[in-house]
């Protein structure tokens, strides 16, 4: 990624374009045209061939990002997934794992990563829980999506980073599930069936009505634009929301956790 990010610089300078230029060309911020030359975040290939066009660099960016090992393809897929995310008008997620990352507080998304292993260093860390906490700033849109959370009740079992963490994400969960447009269930246990044995999974809809489904595994992110794969995500998902409690018997299970608490 610093590679291309500075292949991108030298060519960028040769055409004798700033940052701001380049970005205002292609509707992007400044900003983002400096992380993608400090490699800090990952070109594009659609920007990329947009950029050998412009900049007249004979596909020298595109063959580039063609060649990147496995290891920095990695996260194209989730900045594209992020950017998706930033857009859309209805997110539906499934998680059994931890609390969704649009949902977390700032002391249990660092509980999170912190529980990765190999660890990630403190620096890594803070970045991490930086862009998370970001993320959700799309909830507080003047018209944010329509969003819809499926979680196990297994996961609020867990106390990740401690009591006082846990007692405040289940306030933070609790909140949520009174703001409008924003649609908490909890899946409870000792259900006889459950549909989402395969693992957590999103679902998003764009500005154009794409629908496209986007997962995480242990090696990588997928995202998914298949129309029959999205397909049977989406009739998981709606499996999942009829096993689950509905939002008002969900908001009392919250209420009694924090009680307990």
């Amino acid at each position: 990624m610093k590679m291309v990010g500075a292949l991108l610089a030298t060519f960028r300078e040769a055409a004798g374009h700033t940052q701001r230029s380049l970005g205002e060309h292609f509707v992007v911020s400044e900003q983002q045209i400096a992380s993608i030359e400090q490699g800090r975040r990952p070109l594009k290939p659609d920007l990329a061939d947009q950029l050998d066009d412009l900049l007249d660099t004979k596909g020298a960016l595109t063959a580039a990002l063609a060649h990147m090992p496995e290891v920095d393809l990695v996260p194209l897929w989730a900045e594209e997934y992020l950017d998706r995310e930033r857009e859309a008008i209805a997110i539906s997620v499934y998680d059994s794992l931890a609390v969704p990352g649009q949902l977390q507080t700032e002391a249990y998304a660092r509980a999170v990563f912190r529980s990765r292993v190999p660890v990630y260093d403190e620096d890594e860390i803070e970045q991490l829980v930086t862009t998370r906490m970001e993320r959700q700033e799309i909830l507080h849109r003047k018209v944010p999506p329509t969003t819809s959370f499926v979680i196990w009740e297994a996961l609020l079992k867990d106390r990740l980073g401690g009591t006082e963490v846990y007692i405040e994400q289940v306030r933070k969960l609790r909140e949520y599930a009174d703001v409008p447009g924003v649609s908490i269930q909890v899946l409870p246990l000792g259900r006889s069936s459950h549909a989402g044995l395969d693992g957590p999974f999103v679902l998003l809809e764009t500005p154009e009505h794409q629908r496209l489904a986007y997962m995480e595994t242990q090696r990588g992110s997928h995202l998914i634009a298949d129309p029959d794969g999205v397909g049977i995500l989406t009739q998981k998902y709606a499996m999942l929301r009829t096993q689950a409690l509905n939002t008002e018997d969900s908001r009392a299970l919250l209420d009694r956790l924090r009680g307990e608490a």
